[in-house]
């Protein structure tokens, strides 16, 4: 089915993909369909799209990505209430706010996006934690893991290095390090 999006334009999406969020979202209750959207780039964020305003879609990210300590405790109604035995099931992903300084990006660890991908339903999940922040800054702890992640050669393109000690000299696939040297012998 074709769905027009006004930042995507007109995407193709197949029914199976779109996700029903029975109470809708805050502050959005009337809009209940929704898909995900990869634009394809590195910054790990996604889009929450809705089939029913074209207008309508949430930049997210899975919290584990810059929080990695972060944990959605549920209340078994809410488990229930989306056909879950437990989270490891589920997809568990934060509404972000990015404002025209992108460095002050905050994310909604205090209301997870909860979905559950085999049975397409979802549901926007206030905790009780007192201790879990509507604006949690984030664009640090974000900008550092891809960093890491896209300078990583080894974990993207199975590179391992092969070293070697020579005579006082490290040796590391064809390249020579010298000791006390600024230069390079390849």
């Amino acid at each position: 089915m074709k769905i027009k999006t006004t930042r995507f334009g007109d995407l193709e999406v197949n029914p199976k993909d779109i996700v029903t969020f029975s109470e809708g979202l805050l502050g959005f209750e009337n809009l209940k369909k929704y898909f995900l959207v990869d634009p394809g780039d590195s910054t790990l964020i996604l889009w929450l799209q809705s089939t029913e305003d074209e207008k309508v879609a949430f930049p997210i990210i899975e919290p584990k990505i810059f929080k990695p300590d972060y944990i959605a405790k549920l209340l078994p109604a809410d488990l229930n209430g989306l056909e879950l035995d437990s989270l490891q099931t589920a997809k568990l992903y934060s509404i972000l706010t990015i404002p025209a300084n992108v460095t002050e990006m905050s994310a909604n660890l205090k209301a997870p996006i909860v979905i559950n991908s085999s049975k397409k339903v979802a549901k926007q999940i206030v905790l009780q934690d007192s201790k879990l922040s509507v604006k949690h800054e984030m664009y640090k702890q974000l900008k550092l893991y891809i960093v890491n992640f896209s300078s990583d050669d080894a974990k993207r393109t199975n590179y391992e290095p092969s070293i070697a000690l020579e005579s006082g000299n490290l040796k590391t696939n064809n390249v020579t390090l010298e000791p006390n040297s600024r230069t390079l012998e390849v």
